[in-house]
């Protein structure tokens, strides 16, 4: 997988808000509206006993290309943010949260992500995909690509950065990656929108480690 990167928030980066919750903010066991998916991502209650390959980050277990490398990015206060996988057509990053049992959470965040890339000055554009909603974005002289998936209790959020003249191959290359992704949503209640802790396996920790010394 190569060498481990390490990217730590830049000081033009927004910091993280805190907001209040009340119950309505919390998951619930409210009837879902889910459709069941024959293919993935998929929960961990329903994984596939296969012998595919792949890394395990605590609340999610993503594949990683041959010859991809991992730039691991980590917030000021030392919890890990994401795991990129950098790879030729681009540098993909999984992320996963905690959602109603009724799903559409993906929904929201869509709406909310088109307003955020237009104000940032690129240029949006809404598509149907696999699961439903994609968003694909021109910024510069990169090419964007959101894809989303509402599961039992989390939400899935997969983007590749890449080049332009590569765009559709790095969609799909995203859409390979989140459907293998086995998704650990863990028991405990949670806030609506709470990223999924992300737990690094102990070779890569002590090669980070290593590397900051």
């Amino acid at each position: 997988m190569g060498l481990f990167g390490r990217r730590k928030r830049t000081a033009e980066e927004p910091a993280v808000v805190e907001e209040d919750f009340d119950d309505s903010d919390y998951d619930s066991d409210e009837e879902s509206e889910l459709v069941a998916r024959d293919d993935g991502p998929f929960d961990e209650s329903e994984a596939p006993d296969d012998d595919f390959p792949r890394l395990d980050l605590g609340s999610v277990r993503i594949p990683v290309p041959d010859g991809a490398q991992l730039q691991v990015e980590m917030d000021p206060s030392g919890p890990v943010r994401a795991v990129h996988v950098l790879t030729p057509v681009g540098q993909l990053t999984l992320n996963a949260y905690a959602a109603p049992k009724s799903g559409g959470l993906w929904r929201e965040v869509c709406g909310e992500l088109a307003e955020q890339l237009r104000s940032d000055g690129a240029t949006v554009r809404s598509q149907v995909g696999d699961w439903g909603q994609e968003l694909s974005a021109s910024l510069g002289e990169v090419a964007l690509r959101f894809v989303g998936v509402d599961g039992p209790r989390w939400m899935l959020r997969g983007v590749v950065a890449g080049p332009p003249e590569l765009a559709d191959t790095s969609a799909e290359a995203l859409r390979a990656m989140v459907r293998s992704t086995v998704v650990v949503r863990g028991t405990q209640p949670m806030p609506v929108r709470t990223p999924l802790q992300i737990d690094l396996p102990q070779a890569i920790a002590e090669h980070i480690a290593q590397a900051g010394q």
